[in-house]
């Protein structure tokens, strides 16, 4: 019935730099002007060969920059960012903690160094750690301005049933999503394209499903390329599609707990 829902925000997560790991949260504020407020996707590693110019940015595809779909092995980094204070902290597999300051210059130059060596020959050069005002580095930043500002969003439920028919357990931070969603049935959000949805004090409008690649085969625990899951979507069920962006129609704030309300279909 309108509004009513047994749907529920499970998890969310904002990822501070393209491709490494997320960090959680209990709660994001959302506008229509930036989208998810705070870190997310605010920094990117460059490739040595790509050119941005932060002054002017474009948005570029995500084969640009260092990511997981050609460099699984960040995934076994673990990073933690204080957007507060700048301060990053990357833990290597082995232990090793690395720590710099993003808001330093010589900081910059310091993570820079650490992917140079971490990654050698596949940085293709020196990378660089970009970022611009206003400009987030979303995978679908290409499509529009206002899909740059958009947040992703996946089915719990789908995920488990992608599990039962892969065999195998799938962990939902494969899909990199901000928020969570749980009580839905296994693939509705997919129907929720061109519908308006309600969580907490925040209106968005559901305007993409999300199209899948070779990332999600990185397990994000080991950093270890172990699936062929976007054949497995397409061979169970027809699509690549796994998730979905909205894009914030309101301001306001989503709690972990919260209800999710999606309008009837017009």
């Amino acid at each position: 019935m309108p509004g009513s829902s047994a749907v529920s925000v499970s998890e969310l997560f904002h990822y501070p730099i393209k491709g490494l790991s997320p960090q959680q949260d209990t709660f994001l504020a959302v506008t229509a002007e930036n989208g998810l407020v705070g870190p997310d996707r605010r920094f990117a590693l460059a490739l040595g060969t790509t050119e941005f110019d932060a002054d002017h940015p474009e948005p570029l595809d995500k084969g640009y920059f260092l990511m997981l779909r050609r460099n699984e092995s960040l995934a076994a980094l673990k990073t933690v960012f204080d957007g507060d204070t700048g301060a990053l902290t990357i833990v290597k597999p082995d232990g090793a903690t690395f720590a710099a300051n993003l808001e330093e210059p010589a900081g910059r130059v310091a993570v820079e160094d650490f992917f140079a060596d971490y990654l050698g020959d596949a940085c293709k050069g020196r990378p660089k750690l970009v970022e611009a005002a206003g400009h987030k580095f979303t995978d679908v930043s290409v499509v529009s301005p206002a899909m740059m500002r958009a947040v992703s969003v996946i089915n719990l439920a789908s995920v488990r049933d992608l599990e039962a028919r892969f065999g195998r357990p799938v962990h939902p931070l494969r899909f990199r999503a901000n928020i969570y969603l749980d009580g839905l049935a296994p693939w509705e959000e997919l129907t929720w394209v061109g519908r308006d949805v309600t969580i907490g004090s925040a209106r968005f409008r559901c305007v993409l499903r999300t199209k899948r690649c070779a990332a999600i085969d990185v397990d994000p625990e080991t950093g270890l390329r172990d699936t062929a899951l976007p054949k497995a979507i397409f061979a169970n069920y027809g699509h690549p599609d796994c998730g979905v962006y909205f894009e914030v129609s309101g301001d306001g704030t989503i709690e972990v707990g919260d209800d999710v309300i999606c309008d009837e279909a017009a």
